[in-house]
């Protein structure tokens, strides 16, 4: 099984952009993905998926057109490219890997969160 790793979170303004990433160290990252995120007072969330060959990717309706959620393999890393952040987008964002090599976009998103991987979370602040 593999440990995510989150890092690249941070502070922006309102409308900027940030890049998270999700590394399995060492590991060849042959696994479906997800992001996640949780902000004070709210249940978690899912955010976008990506599946292990990167072919196919899905996301919440709210930020469709603005994040985008990619892989290098080579790298062994999942990233999630964030563009006109919002006040509402700021959270605790978690990466989440399948427990199973392979699988699809539903390993993700119809998982419940005890049949994931979690990584730590990074902490992303919106301001004005």
């Amino acid at each position: 099984q593999v440990q995510p790793v989150e890092s690249g979170g941070g502070l922006v303004q309102a409308g900027g952009s940030l890049r998270l990433s999700c590394a399995a160290p060492g590991t060849p990252f042959r696994y479906s993905v997800g992001w996640f995120r949780q902000a004070p007072g709210k249940e978690r969330e899912f955010v976008a998926a990506i599946n292990w060959g990167g072919s196919s990717t899905y996301y919440t309706d709210s930020v469709t057109g603005r994040f985008t959620i990619s892989r290098d393999s080579a790298k062994n890393t999942v990233y999630l490219q964030m563009n006109s952040l919002k006040f509402e987008d700021a959270a605790v964002y978690y990466c989440a890997a399948s427990r199973s090599a392979g699988g699809t976009i539903g390993d993700i998103v119809q998982a419940p969160p005890g049949n994931l991987n979690w990584g730590q979370g990074t902490q992303v602040t919106v301001s004005a």
